[in-house]
C-alpha cells in the first residue's frame, strides 16, 4: 500500500505540474494514462473485495477531477483554456466520465478475481478440514495432508470427486471402508476420526495421519528387510488382523502398500493396516453386501491374493494369511512370490504353482522364519495357519532366536540381545 501512496502522490504532482505547464503554451489535455495505470494495477495486484477497492479506487478515479479543478482554481491559464475549451466541449465531464468507466470496471474485476480466490480457498476446504498437501492418488479417489481448522490436528483426508460419486460400486466401497474401519480400535489399525459429504457434492472421510512410509515404499528404497525387522512388522499386523477377523471381516487386500511403518510417539516402525476398502464379512448379511462381495469376481492385488481369492472361491481369514505371508516373503526377498507379464499369469501362479523359498533369493533369511512364511503359503487353506493369532505366536518363536528388534532414529535395524531373563514366552510386541 505504501508503494500506491507514493505512486499516488508523485501522480498529483505530475498532474499538476503538466497542466499548467500545457496551460501556459495555450493547450489543455487531460492527463488520464497515470492514474488509468494505477487503477488497473491496484485492481490486478491487490486482492480485496470490491467494498475495500472501492475505497482505494475512488479516490484515485476522483483524483484527475480534483486536480483540474484545482488547477483551474489557483492557475488563470488553466482555466483560460479551460474556458475556450468549453465551447467545444467539456473536459471536466469528459475527465469525470472516463475515470467513472475505468473506476467501475476495475471495481467489477477486482470483485471478480475476489471470487476466484474465495473459490479457490473453498476448494482447498472441506468442512472443518483444510487441504494441504496431496499425498496421493489412487483408483477410489484422492488422499490429501490435511489440517482441522480448529483443533490445528495434522490429518489424512480422502475424498471421491463429485464426477467420482455417480459410481455406486465405487460409493459402496468408500463407504464399505469407513464403517469397516471406524468398527476396529486396535492401535495397529488405522484410525478413523470423520466421515462426511460437502456441499459439492465430494464424499470425505479423515484418518490419522500417519509419518513414515508403507513397506511398499520402504523395500523400494532400502531393499530387503533384516528378519528382525520383518517379523516385528508381521507381529503387529496379525493383531491388527486378530481384531478384525474376530468382528467377521475379512481384508481381502493386504500388500506392502496397505501396511505402514510409522514413526509414532518417538517409536519407528509402528505397524497400522490401512485401506479396508475390500473388506468383506464371511457371511454377508445384506444383498448389498452379496453384490459387493460377490463369489467369482476377483479382488485384490494379483502380486498378494491368496488362491481362494484367484479362484472365486469363499472367503476367511486364512485368505489374509496367506496374502501375508506372500508380503513376507517380499519384504525378505525384495520381489514379490510371482511375476508375470500379466496379472493373469500372476493369479494363476497363485492358484495353481508352488512358492519357491526365499532363501532362494536372499541366503540370509533364516530357517525357522522361511518356514513359517512358507506355511502361510500353503494353497490349501487347512495347511496355513488358522488364525492371526497362531500365525503371530509362530512369528514370536522366529524372534526368540534372533534377539529383539530395536526400533532407533534413522531405521536402524540392529538387533538387541535378549537378557539372561528374558524367556522365551515373552509377549512383548512392538506397537502394544
Amino acid at each position: 500500500m505504501a508503494v500506491f501512496g507514493s505512486s499516488a502522490v508523485f501522480f498529483v504532482l505530475l498532474t499538476y505540474t503538466q497542466l499548467i505547464g500545457l496551460a501556459e503554451r495555450g493547450l489543455f489535455a487531460p492527463v488520464m494514462v497515470p492514474w488509468l495505470l494505477l487503477i488497473f494495477t491496484y485492481a490486478l495486484y491487490i486482492p480485496n473485495s470490491w467494498r475495500r477497492g472501492l475505497r482505494l479506487i475512488g479516490p484515485m478515479a476522483a483524483a484527475p477531477v480534483i486536480i483540474t479543478l484545482i488547477a483551474q482554481a489557483t492557475s488563470p491559464d488553466v482555466a483560460d483554456v479551460l474556458t475556450k475549451a468549453s465551447k467545444f466541449h467539456t473536459p471536466i465531464l469528459e475527465i469525470a466520465m472516463v475515470a467513472t468507466l475505468a473506476a467501475s470496471i476495475a471495481i467489477w474485476g477486482v470483485d471478480r478475481m475476489h471470487a476466484l480466490r474465495v473459490e479457490v480457498h473453498e476448494m482447498q476446504r472441506l468442512g472443518q478440514y483444510k487441504l494441504k498437501q496431496l499425498l496421493g492418488v489412487g483408483g477410489m479417489g484422492e488422499v490429501y495432508l490435511a489440517e482441522h481448522l480448529l483443533l490445528k490436528r495434522p490429518c489424512a483426508l480422502k475424498l471421491i470427486r463429485p464426477e467420482k460419486a455417480g459410481d455406486p460400486h465405487l460409493l459402496a466401497r468408500f463407504e464399505r471402508e469407513v464403517r469397516s474401519t471406524a468398527r476396529l480400535t486396535h492401535w495397529n489399525t488405522v484410525e478413523i476420526f470423520d466421515y462426511g459429504r460437502a456441499a459439492d457434492g465430494t464424499f470425505y472421510y479423515v484418518m490419522e495421519y500417519l509419518p513414515g512410509k508403507n513397506l511398499d515404499q520402504l523395500v523400494t528404497e532400502t531393499g530387503p528387510l533384516p528378519a528382525e525387522r520383518v517379523i516385528a512388522l508381521l507381529e503387529q499386523t496379525c493383531d491388527a488382523l486378530s481384531e478384525a477377523h474376530a468382528l467377521g471381516l475379512v481384508h481381502r487386500d493386504i500388500k506392502p502398500a496397505n501396511i505402514f511403518a510409522a514413526q509414532l510417539g518417538g517409536q519407528y516402525d509402528i505397524a497400522k493396516l490401512l485401506d479396508f476398502g475390500l473388506v468383506r464379512t464371511k457371511q454377508p448379511d445384506t444383498a448389498a453386501d452379496v453384490q459387493l462381495t460377490q463369489v467369482g469376481v476377483v479382488a485384490g492385488s494379483p502380486l498378494f491374493l491368496s488362491p481362494e481369492q484367484a479362484l472365486g472361491d469363499r472367503l476367511d481369514e486364512r485368505s489374509d494369511i496367506y496374502s501375508l505371508g506372500a508380503v513376507a516373503w517380499f519384504l525378505l526377498t525384495g520381489r514379490p512370490p510371482f511375476i508375470g507379464d500379466n496379472a493373469i499369469k500372476v493369479i494363476l501362479a497363485h492358484a495353481h504353482q508352488p512358492v519357491e523359498s526365499p532363501s532362494k533369493f536372499n541366503s540370509r533369511v533364516p530357517d525357522d522364519l522361511e518356514l513359517v512364511v512358507m506355511k502361510c503359503l500353503f494353497k490349501r487353506p487347512d495347511q496355513r495357519y488358522q488364525s492371526a493369532a497362531e500365525l503371530r505366536t509362530a512369528l514370536l518363536n522366529c524372534r526368540t532366536g534372533h534377539g529383539r528388534y530395536r526400533r532407533s532414529p534413522g531405521g536402524s535395524r540392529a538387533p538387541r540381545p535378549r537378557s539372561p531373563r528374558t524367556t522365551g514366552n515373552s509377549t512383548s510386541s512392538l506397537g502394544g
